[in-house]
């Protein structure tokens, strides 16, 4: 496990002047306390695995050229080539889309829910047919791996038991990211605000969640 501090504007999810903790799987994940962080995670089949692999060997080339902490630059050009791309095979709805369901839809709110604002702080988060969007802070000696394993293991037990069935539901590794400045918190609650709009989703088909604290505001 690797430290690095953070530098960047004094902002409350950045980490300014702490440090940073690398750990790698299939992905990157990094880590500090007081972070507030983008999540998504999603539904085994959420996408096509031709589009997925593709995907991932050109993200690597660009990820070994542009290590963390990025620049404001640097992380624009990532949501460009990468974030919006991977979200809009996300959004065509691939898969089951077993999350529209209401049953579903509603097991998973709850667990998301479940703790809030005792291990964790829900800044905001959607439910689309087929992942999870969430910007969300862990609270006091709460861990984000910790909470995420237990988000999606409860959740993935009972909605395995609502559809009768057995197997992994959802990947079982999620995309985290240190949200590290205002022009980035700002523009993830606003994605999630407009992320239904976009994919052209039906009210049903989607849960909508915000809860901003007041000392973050608005731009």
């Amino acid at each position: 496990m690797d430290t690095e501090p953070i530098s960047g504007p004094v902002f409350p999810a950045n980490c300014a002047g702490v440090s940073i903790h690398k750990t790698q799987r299939r992905l990157p994940h990094w880590t500090c306390d007081a972070a507030i962080y983008w999540i998504t995670f999603r539904l085994m089949d959420s996408l096509p695995q031709d589009k997925l692999k593709q995907w991932q060997a050109v993200r690597t080339i660009w990820l070994r050229h542009n290590p963390e902490p990025w620049d404001a630059r640097q992380w624009r050009e990532y949501r460009a080539r990468f974030g919006e791309r991977l979200d809009d095979w996300l959004d065509a709805g691939y898969g089951s889309r077993a999350l529209a369901l209401p049953d579903i839809q509603a097991i998973v709110r709850d667990a998301l829910l479940r703790f809030e604002g005792t291990r964790l702080s829900l800044h905001a988060g959607i439910i689309m047919p087929n992942h999870v969007h969430l910007v969300m802070e862990p609270l006091g000696e709460n861990k984000l791996n910790a909470l995420m394993k237990g988000i999606k293991g409860a959740s993935a037990h009972q909605a395995n038991q609502c559809l009768g069935r057995t197997g992994q539901f959802w990947i079982d590794e999620s995309f985290d990211h240190i949200v590290r400045s205002e022009e980035q918190y700002h523009h993830f609650v606003e994605y999630i605000v407009e992320n239904p709009i976009r994919a052209r989703l039906q009210a049903h088909e989607y849960w909508v969640y915000q809860n901003i604290p007041k000392h973050i505001g608005r731009q």
